[in-house]
């Protein structure tokens, strides 16, 4: 009988051959197998039982030729005791003697082949029992490593799920850090726009006090009460004349509608000119920190003139002006002076507005410095920054309102300084420096 296991060969060669990945994604497949070699399996055992069964009979039939075999001797003996009564019988029946003795033969030979099959059949049962108990420690070792690898599962996923939430929570430390200091930067920007709302806010009382101060430390008259119709905000009295001094800021933190506004009142000044002895010029006062957005700072109105200027060249403005005195009439000045006398306060505007646009850039410059080392130092560096920030005093020099700030004493500090640069070799050539005034700090701007 020939044996068929195939199946139980395919899956032990497949057990022996699978890898890591095909356990995981492969699993149903190799079940498959299983359940195909247990079948097989079960086939085999139930070939041993019938093998089993077909030995026994062929014991019985064994057993049975056995007592032919005696029974068949016993008629020998029998007929040997007859034979000399039957001689003649037994020549006659010799043929059928003979085809019994051959029968036996046969018989013989039969039942030593069943022998030799039956020991035959015995080797292959205990080979066939051997891979049984082979296939069996298999099943036994494939299961144990199934465990295993369903333990280095759970372990994987514990693991996977602990690093998820120290993911989530560096995540979630990384966003609060960036909101603070998103909330941070809009502080600054309220604190620098309320500052800019006070300041609008106290604008008008500090040109008036600053005009008055100017006209009580140079002896000009500054008119309270005006003798002619409207109520402009400064007025002074200079050779004769009513010098209006007009103080504008923006009514809200969108500067966007300002240069339109300022417009406007140039217009809106236009019933100061219709008044007697009142000075063609029209100047009004507008915050530092509203140059950015103007582009025009003169206005000729073909009647008048308006220039807009700023809080710090009021003195310098007004001096200029007052500088008219000097001469008995008006009409007593040449177009040259006239001339120099306008670009005097032209220049006085262009430094002033120059100025304003220099100390703008470098604030943003210096925010952004700022930002910057918050954002990008180390947290252990920065620390330490703090503590020598706090260390620092800056202390510029005192203002005092009798002490005149003299033009020859700022001229000997910048010499002194110049002096001192050259000695410590970070001075620039002279040629150089003159290049470096010319270069405009904002892309666009013209070469002054």
């Amino acid at each position: 009988m020939e044996f068929r296991n195939e199946k139980l060969t395919l899956f032990f060669e497949h057990i022996k051959t699978i890898t890591f990945w095909q356990r995981v994604f492969s699993w149903s497949k190799l079940k498959g197998l299983s359940y195909d070699a247990y079948q097989e399996y079960r086939s085999l055992i139930g070939s041993v039982d019938r093998i089993s069964g077909d030995l026994d009979q062929s014991k019985n039939r064994l057993a049975l030729l056995e007592k032919d075999n005696e029974r068949l001797k016993s008629d020998n003996v029998t007929l040997g005791s007859e034979l000399r009564n039957l001689e003649e019988k037994f020549r006659e029946d010799e043929g059928k003697i003979s085809a019994m003795t051959a029968s036996i033969a046969t018989k013989d030979e039969t039942i030593k082949l069943a022998e030799r099959k039956v020991t035959e059949q015995g080797a292959e049962i205990s080979l066939l029992k051997e891979k049984v108990d082979q296939r069996d420690r298999d099943i036994s070792r494939v299961e144990q490593e199934n465990v295993a690898f369903k333990e280095n599962e759970n372990h994987r996923w514990e693991d996977h799920e602990s690093r998820m939430a120290v993911l989530t929570g560096e995540i979630e430390r990384i966003r609060n850090e960036r909101t603070k200091e998103m909330d941070e930067q809009q502080k600054v920007k309220i604190m620098k726009l309320e500052s800019m709302r006070e300041t609008w806010g106290k604008h008008q009382e500090n040109v008036k006090n600053s005009i008055k101060m100017i006209c009580q430390k140079h002896t000009i008259e500054y008119v309270e009460s005006v003798p002619f119709k409207g109520s402009p905000d400064n007025t002074i009295k200079i050779c004769d004349e009513f010098v209006i001094f007009d103080a504008k800021s923006p009514a809200s933190d969108d500067l966007e509608n300002f240069p339109s506004y300022i417009k406007n009142q140039t217009e809106a000044v236009k019933k100061y000119i219709k008044e007697e002895n009142v000075r063609k010029d029209i100047f009004l006062v507008v915050p530092s920190n509203t140059v950015e957005v103007l582009q025009q700072f003169s206005y000729n109105m073909a009647d008048y003139s308006v220039y807009l200027v700023t809080l710090d060249v009021l003195e310098p403005l007004i001096l200029s002006l007052k500088k008219i005195e000097d001469y008995e009439f008006v009409n007593q000045l040449s177009p040259e002076e006239r001339e120099n006398i306008y670009r005097v306060i032209g220049k006085f505007a262009h430094m002033t507005k120059r100025r304003i646009q220099i100390d703008h850039f470098f604030a943003w410059e210096f925010l952004d410095i700022l930002t910057k080392c918050k954002a990008d130092l180390p947290k252990e560096v920065l620390e330490k920054v703090v503590e020598f920030e706090k260390a620092e005093k800056l202390n510029p020099p005192q203002e005092r309102r009798v002490k005149q700030i003299l033009t020859k004493d700022l001229q000997s500090d910048a010499e002194k300084i110049q002096r001192e640069a050259e000695a410590k070799e970070i001075i620039f050539p002279p040629s150089l420096q003159r290049d470096l005034r010319n270069l405009p700090l904002f892309e666009g701007d013209e070469v002054t």
